[in-house]
């Protein structure tokens, strides 16, 4: 048992040496994971905090000013132009200089003055759907302040709290998922590469010659792609628990038996398309080929509830719906190993079927 432990120890020895000889291969395998975090941290936001418009103000009067100033007051709302006609927003919305543009008709303050209802005209850039529709949400919310500013408060409110993320911050949704996606993007294709780079360098028939069994090549080859992705989910966490600030309300423990799981079925499916995989060429393709899939129907950006019947069925064998699902219910809500271990049979399930795929494979290969 010791001589076959040995055995897996030398393969893994010789793996990690391999990847981590070339400088270049030391970069690339922890210099994206930095960056991509911080790029995702930045710009994959859905918060909404600058928006662009030009104001038609035609009537000029007291009513309509208050108006504008409770818009510019906001801190999102910036104005970029003030027109003078409603020819003119043709040629700020066109060449997208503006989000929106806000024409206050002549009548306005007079309309007020005689308690009738206002009408502001909003035109929206419909070239980008959600953001629009996200600042047309803001417009509503001033115009309903402005409302209760000008007569009695409405006779219902609505008090709004929002749990495990207070401030609604899109960043919080989705910089926790990034430490299992960002990891599996590098972990699966180092997977992949694995035979595949043998078969290219001629060096897997010397690997054949060996008194290693097609297990223990399985296992010396899966054991440093796992360790690989955990380094690079710690370098994700890092950066998002000292660099963005985003509190941590679960345990490390638990965070990381979820990765442990979720690395093991992802570096499962790269080794068995390693093992399909006649060079790197090919390991490469297969690999893109399946990435954005996964990544799509994981639940990152869109709600799997909002899927398709069919393509929430498809899901269950996606491990990143289920390791996204873990770091964030661990990250975000506090859960404890009993509150995510649905997650986990998913997870084990995927590394059980793919890894002995794998290894069956390689026998085949062999055979």
């Amino acid at each position: 048992m010791i001589a076959y432990i040995a055995q897996i120890a030398f393969l893994c020895r010789k793996e990690v040496l391999a990847i981590l000889k070339d400088p270049a291969n030391r970069i690339i395998l922890l210099a994206p994971a930095f960056f991509q975090t911080v790029l995702f941290g930045y710009g994959a936001t859905f918060d909404l905090t600058h928006v662009s418009y030009a104001l038609l103000d035609q009537s000029r009067g007291a009513a309509a000013r208050e108006f504008i100033t409770r818009l510019d007051g906001t801190g999102v709302f910036e104005r970029e132009a003030t027109l003078t006609s409603a020819n003119q927003i043709a040629s700020v919305i066109d060449p997208g200089t503006v989000l929106l543009a806000i024409t206050i008709p002549a009548d306005f303050d007079q309309r007020l003055a005689r308690g009738e209802g206002a009408t502001v005209q909003v035109i929206l850039d419909g070239r980008n759907s959600s953001t629009a529709a996200t600042a047309a949400g803001y417009l509503n919310a001033i115009a309903q302040g402005y409302n209760a500013s000008q007569g009695a408060a409405p006779p219902v409110t609505i008090e709004r709290r929002a749990w495990f993320n207070p401030n609604l911050n899109s960043r919080w949704q989705i910089m926790p998922a990034m430490i299992a996606t960002l990891s599996m993007l590098q972990t699966l294709l180092l997977a992949a590469l694995s035979v595949a780079r043998e078969r290219e360098q001629g060096t897997f028939d010397q690997l054949l010659v060996t008194p290693l069994s097609p297990l223990q090549i399985l296992i010396g080859k899966a054991l440093p792609s796992i360790l690989v992705g955990l380094v690079q989910s710690t370098i994700v966490l890092l950066i998002i628990l000292f660099w963005f600030r985003i509190p941590m309300s679960g345990s490390p423990v638990v965070l990381y038996l979820g990765l442990l799981s979720f690395t093991g079925a992802a570096v499962g499916i790269g080794m068995s398309i390693s093992a399909l995989a006649l060079n790197m060429q090919q390991a490469m393709l297969y690999s893109f080929l399946i990435i954005m899939p996964l990544t799509l129907l994981s639940g990152l950006l869109t709600p799997i509830r909002n899927m398709p019947e069919v393509l929430q069925l498809v899901t269950y064998i996606n491990p990143l719906r289920f390791g996204v699902d873990v770091v964030r219910r661990v990250y975000l809500e506090g859960a404890g190993l009993a509150d995510v271990a649905t997650d986990f049979i998913p997870l084990l399930l995927v590394a059980a079927v793919t890894l002995p795929l794998a290894a069956w494979l390689f026998r085949h290969r062999l055979a």
